[in-house]
């Protein structure tokens, strides 16, 4: 007797729906996440420019939204900043809800929140 071997019609069906979600998921996703690195990498970088070091809250703003755009972080506004001084060094935070639809009345919702400070 010889044994098939292989995928059933049923099991390549229901493994592209799964594929199909995940791919969805991850290409929804993945863009927010993104743009949260790089608005982290931006306030990072500029908490640590050390010309800032005693510029004014709109010297540092302008400085940030700068490097923001530069790369394309249009979830956290310059305005949306908290700016603090901690032991003389200059930090940076935000934080922000993101929501994503998916289909329907179904969406993934992110809460995003970063400092520029050294932990």
């Amino acid at each position: 007797m010889k044994l098939q071997r292989g995928l059933s019609l049923n099991t390549l069906m229901v493994g592209g729906a799964i594929l199909g979600l995940v791919s969805l998921l991850l290409m929804k996703a993945l863009p927010p996440w993104m743009e949260y690195g790089n608005a982290v990498k931006a306030i990072k970088g500029t908490a640590a420019d050390s010309s800032l070091k005693d510029a004014s809250m709109k010297q540092v703003r302008d400085a940030y939204a700068r490097r923001a755009d530069m790369d394309d972080v249009k979830s956290v506004p310059a305005a949306d900043l908290d700016i603090t001084k901690d032991g003389g060094e200059l930090v940076l935070s935000f934080k922000y809800e993101k929501k994503i639809p998916l289909f329907g009345n179904a969406s993934l919702v992110f809460d995003f929140e970063a400092s520029s400070a050294k932990q």
